[in-house]
């Protein structure tokens, strides 16, 4: 019939035996039981509770409180004047246009980058404009639009 599920079996060597410590010198790891000599480590019970980073106060201690964050920082969709081109000429081109098209995906604002040249004169909404996109519109022709 073929391999059942009761039938599986994991390769002969492939599974490894427990590591059994502290059973005589024969053993390799007699002794110590890979412990060393001394020392708090060595202890039964011993090291350091977690956290504890050596008497430095630690992070957790470091941190404020409660209303602690990172500060987050703006993430712009990014377009450039050259993926443009794909326009005709005097046209409009919004953000909702552009999210139509599948150039923009997400909630992020849309910012313009001067890569390639622009060919087409165009009236481009976004958010944000280079200084060197706002050039290379307004010298194809085209206009630009600035949405806070």
């Amino acid at each position: 019939m073929g391999i059942e599920l009761n039938d599986l079996r994991a390769p002969k060597g492939s599974i490894k035996g427990r590591r059994r410590v502290g059973r005589g010198p024969g053993s390799g790891r007699g002794t110590y039981s890979g412990r060393g000599l001394k020392g708090q480590n060595s202890r039964s019970g011993g090291g350091v509770r977690p956290g504890f980073e050596g008497g430095q106060t630690p992070l957790i201690k470091r941190l404020p409180k409660k209303g602690f964050r990172r500060k987050k920082h703006l993430k712009y969709s990014i377009i450039n004047v050259s993926e443009l081109n794909r326009f005709e000429d005097e046209q409009e081109i919004t953000i909702e246009r552009l999210e139509k098209e599948g150039m923009l995906g997400g909630n992020a604002p849309l910012k313009i980058l001067g890569e390639g040249e622009l060919k087409k004169k165009l009236k481009v909404h976004a958010n944000k404009f280079s200084s060197s996109a706002r050039g290379k519109i307004e010298k194809a022709g085209g206009e630009v639009v600035e949405h806070v």
